[in-house]
């Protein structure tokens, strides 16, 4: 069937066939729930993860939010269920990297916010510079670096879930906003 898929396009989808809908959903499932066993959530919630990234795949194409599949239709359900999982383990306060800490990062849509509770004791020093200088980022750079870093958007996604329009201006972007980040912090430790 992944064959049939290969040949689905968004005009065959923006028809509204249910039975490509449902070879879609159908064909995917299983693989899906396969893949995300290994995030440990419980099999209800992979359930629901699945069923939540195949309405957000079917509200983008209905609403003319995907143009061309750059990578196979299964690959595009897996990545948004992918950040559907990291959402459902950050508000589980399970980790998804033991060398980050989730707690310095508020709700999906909330950047750092400058006065959250962590007692800066309890932080290294760098990851009290990062949070003291990331605050002083404009919403732009706080946004597109917490969607590249920290929920581990590519570069397309990141031009899918924002108002950037090309790879190009996003890599430019990021390499501004690092540099400008890593440039507060080292000015501050030559203070």
């Amino acid at each position: 069937m992944e064959s049939v898929q290969k040949n689905i396009t968004i005009e065959d989808l923006k028809q509204g066939s249910d039975l490509l809908f449902k070879q879609i959903y159908e064909n995917n499932r299983d693989k899906f729930l396969n893949f995300a066993r290994k995030y440990n959530l419980s099999h209800e919630d992979n359930i629901d993860v699945y069923q939540d990234a195949y309405i957000i795949f079917y509200n983008n194409v209905m609403q003319g939010k995907i143009e061309e599949f750059t990578s196979s239709i299964s690959t595009y359900l897996f990545s948004i269920g992918k950040y559907l999982i990291f959402d459902k383990m950050k508000k589980n306060n399970k980790t998804i990297n033991p060398d980050f800490d989730l707690s310095i990062i508020r709700e999906q849509n909330e950047l750092v916010d400058a006065s959250f509770e962590l007692d800066n004791e309890a932080l290294t020093t760098e990851q009290v510079l990062l949070k003291k200088y990331f605050g002083t980022l404009g919403a732009k750079c706080q946004e597109l670096l917490t969607l590249f870093y920290y929920r581990g958007y590519t570069i397309k996604d990141i031009i899918t879930a924002t108002e950037y329009t090309s790879e190009n201006v996003v890599k430019s972007a990021k390499s501004r906003c690092m540099k400008t980040l890593k440039e507060r912090i080292n000015n501050n430790s030559n203070d």
